[in-house]
Parts: C-alpha cells; structure tokens; sequence
C-alpha cells in the first residue's frame, strides 16, 4: 500500500511524537508499505514562536497536493495539527480526498501553561481540525473519554510500542552520583512540570536527560542536578538502565513513551496518577506507583522489581501499534487522483 504521512513534528525534533512517527513509517516499510513523509523539510520554513529550534512550514495547501498527486498514495494520515495538517486537511476537503487524523499533544493545556490561553479557545480548534476525519486515532482510553467528552467523533484507539532490543536491562552502567538515581527523560519545558521532581527531598541523584526551552533556568536554579543534555541511541539506553527509578512528573502528556522505555529498561515508574501514567502503569503495580505525593510514589517504586518491569513492557510492541494504524486507515480511491 502507497501511505502517505503528514506531519508537522519530524527530525531533527527529539520528542516522543517524533519518536513514534518515525519508528512506525520504519515497522509499516518493513511489512512492505511505501510511505511519503510530508514534513517541514520539504518547505520553507520559520521559527516557532516560543521554541525557535521548532520549524513550522510556509506551505499552500497546493504546494503539499502537487506532492500527495505525484505519489497518488491509497491512504493518507495527518498526524498533526499545525501549518502542514491544517494545509493537507484544507486539500483533502477540496479534492474529496478521505483521510485520518491523531491527537498526539494537549495543545490546550500546553497554550494554556506557557502563554495562558484558555483551553476553552482552543478546543473548539482542536475540534474543527479533526472534525471531517475518518478516524482520530488517540493513545489511550482515558484520552478517548475526554476528547469524546469535549465533541470530538470516531476516536480510535492507537496504542504506543517500545524497542526492547535497545532499551533492556544492562549491567555495569556507572551512576553519575550517589544512588538511588532518579531519571527524568523528554522535553525540558514548563509542561513537563519537571520544577515537582526537581525539588522532591529524597536522597540519592537526580538525572534530567533531554533539551528544552527551560533547560536553562532549571540548571541554574538547581546546579546539585545531573544535566546530561539530549541523548539518543545507545546513549540514552544507557541512562536508562543504570537508573534505579523513573520520574514522569509531567500531569499533560497523552501517553509517554518514555514510560515503557524505562520499563523496557528494567526501571520503575513513579508518577502522579493522572492521564498517560494512569493509563500506561495504573492497572499493573509491579510496573510503577502512582501517587499525588511524588516523593512517596519514588519510595514505593524503588521497592518494585526490575524484571516485573520489563516483563511488563514486553506487551507492547511496535509492529502492533504499526498495524492498529493500518486497520484505522480510510482508503483513497484511486479515480481521486484523476
């Protein structure tokens, strides 16, 4: 099947959106599916106004339908809601072109954190962007009852996958301090809430790997935290392993993938019990706590078995979650292209 993919988020971005699309154009190229990636390279593009390292294309809806009319893909997904999905969606409406959509990011809440726009302005844009979709695919249940809950229509679920091979236990990982290490991974910025981790009266070393807008700030305010910066790869696999806990103290993210990394890793979870933690480890004990008291859930993790962990994370896999997005896909047919 020719599969086209829309994306505003794509490298050289490190997040877990990126991480995802990229791995999954990767597993559906494997099953033997061609994918065309749209995505900011292929424009001109400007910086995001409050993450300069973020480029948002300068593309007509045309400009983008000359690209999808020379694949004449048989599916098309858009999988964000910026400058390039809202230009795909505008073509596909144009030209009767079916196609699907994800949530992969609270914009609401992260507008409303960083530049206090009420979410209640921004949700009925969510809701116009997605509203002719076939199908919205969303990560988790609890995100599918509240969008439901907010009017959006043909959610389906879309779960997320972890690289075991990569992210496994491994022995030998010299600590960067004192143990037990505590391990941040993801976005450094104000809607992780990383400032809840970072202050926890808890012994031992707190580790924070990734890059971010708040990276700064929070590594002058505080200078006793091991700052390792944007890791990848084996890198990265390695900051997890030799971590004896994983803190997400994030209370916005729609799933977090790197969840099931540091579970994949052997790590234990602690995190607030709110969507995304709740869904990924709140019906699995071994796996992590979920607690409001963020320094008690760190406790209790650290009582919790490695090889629970990982047993647990073995679940998931990515070839799945590639073929949850194959069943979702609304077929193109091919006298559109005409």
């Amino acid at each position: 099947m020719r599969i086209a993919l829309v994306s505003d988020a794509w490298m050289p971005q490190v997040n877990g959106v990126v991480r995802t699309l990229s791995t999954v154009v990767g597993e559906l190229e494997r099953m033997g599916h061609e994918v065309l990636t749209i995505s900011p390279e292929r424009f001109r593009t400007l910086p995001c106004p409050t993450e300069p390292d973020v480029r948002l294309a300068l593309a007509t809806p045309w400009a983008l339908g000359r690209l999808l009319e020379a694949f004449r893909p048989q599916a098309l997904h858009v999988a964000t809601e910026g400058p390039l999905g809202f230009a795909a969606r505008r073509y596909c409406q144009w030209r009767a072109i079916p196609f699907t959509t994800s949530y992969h990011t609270h914009f609401p809440q992260y507008l409303r954190l960083r530049l206090g726009v009420p979410a209640a302005l921004t949700f009925p844009l969510i809701r116009h962007f997605h509203r002719p979709s076939a199908a919205v695919l969303v990560t988790t249940q609890t995100l599918r009852r509240e969008l439901g809950a907010r009017g959006l229509r043909n959610l389906r679920l879309w779960p997320r996958g972890v690289d075991a091979e990569l992210f496994r236990p491994r022995a030998g990982v010299e600590a960067p301090g004192p143990r037990p290490v505590m391990l941040y991974v993801g976005r450094v910025a104000v809607e992780k809430n990383i400032q809840a981790f970072l202050t926890l009266d808890l012994p031992g070393t707190k580790v924070v790997v990734g890059d971010g807008p708040q990276l700064a700030a929070l590594q002058r305010a505080h200078p006793e935290v091991h700052f390792a910066g944007c890791r990848q790869g084996e890198a990265l696999a390695r900051y997890y392993a030799g971590a004896d806990v994983f803190v997400f103290p994030s209370r916005t993210d729609t799933f977090g993938l790197v969840l099931l990394e540091a579970l994949a890793s052997g790590v234990p979870v602690a995190a607030y019990p709110v969507p995304g933690p709740r869904d990924v480890v709140g019906e699995a004990p071994q796996a992590g706590c979920l607690h409001e008291d963020l320094a008690q859930a760190v406790r209790a993790a650290l009582q919790l078995s490695r090889d629970d962990a990982r047993a647990f994370a073995l679940r998931h896999s990515w070839q799945a979650t590639a073929q949850r997005l194959l069943e979702a896909l609304a077929p193109i047919p091919q006298a559109r292209w005409n």
